[in-house]
């Protein structure tokens, strides 16, 4: 073959070769197998690193101001403290036992029936869920009907639902609940009792003579542990120096009552008299001074040294809220 024969052969030879090595897509670019990992994880509390730009100004003022209605100052309502009364359950074994719980209401001439008022709603959520839980024996429903008071004898007329259901102790629980719920007052000594209306002599269907107004002294034999704590309240605050007050019946009158703070230590612990025992209850008033650095949960606690061996007997807690001096 002559040479002028193969340049056209060589030229399309060289035209292919360049062809090829230009095509793209020749190697496949390196693809993450996952996405990046971010190297703080955020948070829901996450502080923003910036405030947010404000909306920008408009350009022109409104041709009207709008006519803008004054919000009222909502209006200060005067509050006062009542007391309730239900039942704690015993830590231990032992039956249930009256305790006072305290209620905010608005300020009132009828404190009377505000208290019956919040004794009928019962414990709250809290007081259900805690352990040991706080109850009522008084059935859901019941109504005040009214409540009189004449020559320190409350004369309470509730709604028969009151004594439906049955046994001894509930009947007994819950006429106990209503009497310490209306002695609180200094007005009252005594209560009477109506269902519809009409007057009780004979209560529930277990046969519960009523013939004379209950007083606080009337089932607290079978209804208050060995050392009643009445002041302060379960779950109230106690200042420092607070009084404990209340009533007892344990041996020779002497008992024990203890101050824990959040931790379980004992911030104080003393020895406690009451005006009788043995057989008899008596009052009792102690004065609790102790120190916290900051506010917080606290224990008080009382018992009953054994004689054997000096081990607590009748122990009772009751949660207290702890305060600092002059806070």
């Amino acid at each position: 073959m002559s040479r002028r024969s193969l340049l056209p052969s060589l030229v399309l030879l060289l035209i292919g070769v360049v062809a090829c090595s230009s095509v793209p897509g020749s190697a496949a670019p390196s693809v993450p197998t996952a996405a990046p990992t971010p190297t703080v994880i955020p948070s829901s509390t996450t502080t923003p690193t910036a405030a947010p730009s404000p909306s920008p100004t408009p350009s022109r003022a409104p041709t009207a101001t709008p006519a803008v209605t004054p919000t009222p100052s909502p209006t200060q309502v005067d509050t006062m403290i009542v007391r309730a009364y239900f039942f704690l359950d015993d830590a231990v074994d032992g039956a249930p036992a009256i305790v006072p719980v305290l209620r905010t209401v608005p300020v009132t001439t009828a404190a009377a029936r505000a208290a019956m008022l919040e004794l009928l709603a019962g414990p709250t959520a809290t007081e259900r869920a805690a352990v040991p839980a706080i109850t009522t024996l008084i059935p859901d429903g019941v109504e005040v009907l009214g409540v009189v008071v004449v020559g320190r004898t409350a004369t309470v007329d509730l709604s028969s639902d009151f004594a439906a259901g049955g046994g001894s102790f509930g009947m007994r629980g819950r006429l106990a609940q209503v009497t310490w719920t209306l002695t609180q007052f200094a007005s009252v000594d005594r209560v009477a009792f109506e269902l519809d209306g009409e007057p009780v002599t004979v209560f529930s269907s277990e046969g519960i003579m009523l013939d004379e107004p209950l007083t606080r002294a009337s089932y607290r034999d079978e209804l208050l542990p060995p050392i009643f704590i009445d002041r302060p309240a379960w779950g109230a605050a106690l200042l420092t120096p607070g009084h404990v007050t209340g009533v007892a019946n344990v041996f020779e009158a002497q008992f024990r009552v203890a101050l824990l703070d959040g931790s379980g230590d004992v911030l104080i612990e003393r020895a406690v008299t009451a005006s009788c025992g043995s057989g008899c209850w008596g009052r009792f008033e102690v004065a609790l001074e102790y120190e916290v650095a900051t506010a917080q949960w606290g224990t008080l606690r009382v018992w009953d040294p054994s004689e054997g061996d000096g081990g607590p007997e009748g122990l009772r807690d009751y949660p207290i809220y702890l305060r600092p001096a002059g806070d």
